[in-house]
């Protein structure tokens, strides 16, 4: 049997990214539009819908890029685009 999580996976969906670090505010640009928040000062909140998995992977994908340390790729709500 799959696991629940991955009848989800083609669906629109608010994901929370934690990389480590404080990124500037402009970098939003470069993350298709998620709101930059901050925690604790030493770690960058990414929030924001995708529309697919392949849109998911390609923001983790930014991440590996620009030699940010992924800390968390957390699910917040499934079918967030829809509401």
């Amino acid at each position: 049997m799959e696991p629940a999580v991955t009848a989800h996976r083609d669906k629109p969906a608010r994901y929370r990214i934690r990389v480590q670090g404080t990124l500037p505010a402009r970098w939003a640009e470069w993350f298709d539009g998620f709101t930059l928040s901050y925690e604790a000062g030493e770690d960058t909140i990414l929030t924001g819908s995708v529309v697919d998995q392949a849109m998911l992977h390609g923001l983790i994908s930014r991440v590996r890029d620009l030699g940010l340390t992924l800390v968390a790729v957390e699910l917040l709500d499934v079918d967030a685009l829809n509401h």
